[in-house]
């Protein structure tokens, strides 16, 4: 979706401003209401800003680049996981879902879209990418601190029920958010701590997904399949790596492309350390 918009304006300034408008004017809260929050102020902000520092003889304008060269895993690092849990596979970034762990970027990012599309392979497979996270993984434990954005395969509902024999809501495997080891956030459509989407919109095994994740100044948006559905504020971490995550079964990932957005005013404690002298995968 995001794509379309930015091919269709030669100006990718004025693309990104209508994108980002796009993200404001159609998300929605559970009652089905505008989510007219700090986030409208910011991504309006965010687009204008854009707008008005790039003309149009700008020479780099902001555009999306990619993360997954589809030939070999350049730009990734490997963090707490097997040699061989992550491949290239007919220009596919393949993760056998073992052992438990994660991938994560060279580098950090703030501000952002992030474009990623992903299908599981097992029934009621579990991944997800990790936002604004830490580059490392504490000793323990065996994933990050940060953010999480969920990716399960449908079926994990009916394989993981609760001591009394009941099914988790519908809702918790179409793209839940939510802050992960010791990162705080605030739920647009709360379960708990964690934030749900308010329309089911993922596919199941063997179909592909598309999450485009819009990540300005501790406010994140997540579109499902082509449409806002799901939000969270207020993080507590605003600068990080990202990661890909394996956790039991094998998920697929295709087309990662990010777009790199102005910075804000932040605090070095709302900041991932930097990790120096991990391997390369």
């Amino acid at each position: 979706m995001i794509r379309e918009v930015l091919a269709a304006f030669p100006n990718k300034a004025a693309a990104l401003q209508t994108v980002l408008l796009f993200c404001y004017e159609t998300g929605t809260n559970r009652k089905g209401r505008t989510m007219k929050s700090s986030f409208g102020v910011i991504v309006c902000g965010c687009g204008l800003l854009l707008a008005g520092a790039m003309p149009l003889c700008a020479a780099e304008p902001a555009q999306f680049r990619d993360l997954f060269n589809g030939t070999d895993l350049s730009g990734w690092v490997n963090v707490n996981t097997d040699e061989d849990t992550w491949s290239v596979r007919d220009g596919l970034l393949v993760c056998s879902g073992h052992p438990i762990g994660v991938m994560r970027s060279e580098k950090q990012y703030e501000n952002f879209i992030l474009h990623i599309e992903w299908r599981h392979m097992e029934a009621g497979g579990n991944s997800g990418v990790f936002v604004w996270s830490a580059g490392t993984v504490a000793e323990g434990k065996r994933l990050p601190k940060g953010v999480e954005v969920q990716m399960l395969e449908l079926d994990w509902v009916n394989q993981h029920k609760d001591k009394d024999g009941k099914l988790p809501p519908i809702a918790y495997v179409h793209g839940e958010l939510f802050g992960a080891m010791g990162a705080k956030t605030v739920p647009d459509n709360p379960r708990g701590d964690r934030s749900k989407s308010i329309e089911n919109r993922c596919k199941g095994k063997g179909e592909w997904n598309t999450y485009d994740v819009v990540c300005v100044d501790g406010v994140i948006k997540l579109s499902v399949n082509g449409k806002f559905v799901n939000g969270i504020s207020q993080s507590s971490v605003k600068k990080g790596y990202l990661c890909l995550e394996s956790e039991g079964a094998e998920i697929h990932f295709r087309n990662i492309r990010i777009l790199e957005l102005p910075p804000g005013i932040i605090t070095p404690e709302e900041t991932a350390p930097e990790v120096i002298g991990v391997r390369k995968k």
